[in-house]
């Protein structure tokens, strides 16, 4: 069954994780997505993971996480000769993703201008901290510094202990799932138009649209989100102790708030309108802290998710994992036998499903070059040009 994205080819001149993912989101949905890479100074999410090994041998598991279902070269852009390569691909492309310094493509002749010159089709997608322009346009930054600087962990913590970043690099998959959001939009747009496009994404805008009720509530009534751990102002949307663990209970709306109570033995409890949810906020956290004692919290998650209310044990991720949930999903695939890597290993496929043509993964994440026979002969490269680009260094 033919996918979205057949028949479009994607440059992926990307590192780390933020526009890797977004290549890699379109490439499981049936994009050509060739990444291409610095001999010399190869992406260094190849580098790093929580698998040492792997890490030392150039694939490491932030690579392996979005490396499926893409084609390597590696390409010194810093030489002529790789210039002219890349010219060549750029020819071939539907898509360029680049998520460099901005500036960076430009002085080397690689900008949007160069590039849309010679294929006015290509959509060319920069990805960075602050965006192309600004007082703060040229400055770097990774995920965590991001949410520093848009906030993020100022509002996250406790009273006690703050501020913390998030336990998962956040901003960088927002960042790279709203590339893919862009990058869809803009082939959508050319269907109709013929022409090509410019993307100018920020991870710092990104962040604060993760953050998006806040920013509104705000520049609205200048109160600050405060961190608040695991409580909210309604008391029946907290985290709770139970007898054994913490149990999350999601009892948000008022036709909710309503149903637990009534659960619970104590229909007086519940209230009619938010107002009257925050201002009886005490009494209700300390009746709920001394109820929902009584039992564990997998026994409390049964009951109220029986009942309709929403309800969680708070699991790690192992148990989150293990859940049989998950493998109805298909949301995991497993690899074995890889090139480079020493056992199985599973990566994240499309967190959505498709009637037909949804997600897949097609080929395990390749070493560094894997392709650079098959693509430069596809560009009309003999044995004897590619042979003189390797002696050269540019492959």
């Amino acid at each position: 069954m033919t996918q979205p994205f057949e028949g479009i080819r994607i440059i992926d001149a990307t590192h780390v994780l933020a526009g890797p993912f977004a290549a890699y989101q379109l490439g499981l949905l049936g994009a050509d997505v060739i990444k291409v890479e610095d001999p010399n100074d190869l992406d260094q999410s190849r580098t790093s993971g929580n698998d040492r090994a792997l890490s030392r041998s150039g694939m490491g598991t932030y690579f392996l996480t979005q490396g499926s279902n893409k084609r390597s070269i590696t390409l010194n852009l810093k030489t002529g000769e790789g210039r002219e390569v890349f010219r060549k691909l750029i020819k071939t492309a539907d898509i360029l993703v680049e998520n460099y310094r901005p500036g960076a493509f430009d002085a080397l002749g690689l900008g949007y201008g160069a590039m849309s010159a010679i294929n006015p089709r290509l959509i060319y997608c920069s990805i960075s901290a602050f965006g192309h322009g600004g007082p703060r346009g040229e400055e770097t930054a990774y995920d965590f510094v991001i949410q520093a600087t848009a906030g993020l962990m100022a509002m996250t913590g406790t009273k006690e202990v703050n501020p913390i970043k998030f336990g998962a690099p956040a901003v960088d998959y927002a960042t790279g799932t709203m590339g893919a959001f862009a990058l869809a939009s803009a082939l959508f747009q050319r269907e109709r138009t013929g022409k090509g496009q410019r993307i100018d994404l920020a991870m710092n805008d990104v962040a604060l649209t993760l953050a998006s009720s806040h920013v509104t509530g705000f520049l609205r009534n200048g109160s600050p989100p405060k961190p608040s751990g695991n409580e909210h102002p309604h008391a029946t949307n907290c985290v709770f102790q139970t007898k054994d663990g913490l149990l999350a209970v999601g009892a948000s709306n008022i036709r909710q708030q309503r149903r637990l109570w009534n659960l619970l033995g104590h229909p007086e409890m519940a209230k009619d309108n938010n107002d009257q949810r925050h201002d009886d906020r005490a009494r209700e956290m300390a009746m709920l802290t001394e109820l929902l004692r009584a039992r564990t919290a997998d026994e409390w998650e049964r009951f109220l998710e029986d009942n309709g209310v929403p309800a969680a044990r708070v699991r790690t991720l192992p148990e989150a994992l293990a859940d049989p949930q998950l493998a109805t999903r298909g949301f995991l695939h497993k690899h074995d036998n890889v090139d480079g890597v020493d056992g199985s290993f599973t990566v994240p496929n499309t967190p959505f499903k498709l009637a037909h043509g949804g997600g897949r993964v097609t080929s395990p994440p390749p070493p560094p070059g894997a392709d650079n026979e098959t693509v430069l002969r596809d560009l009309g490269y003999d044995t004897a040009a590619i042979g003189r680009l390797r002696a050269a260094s540019v492959i």
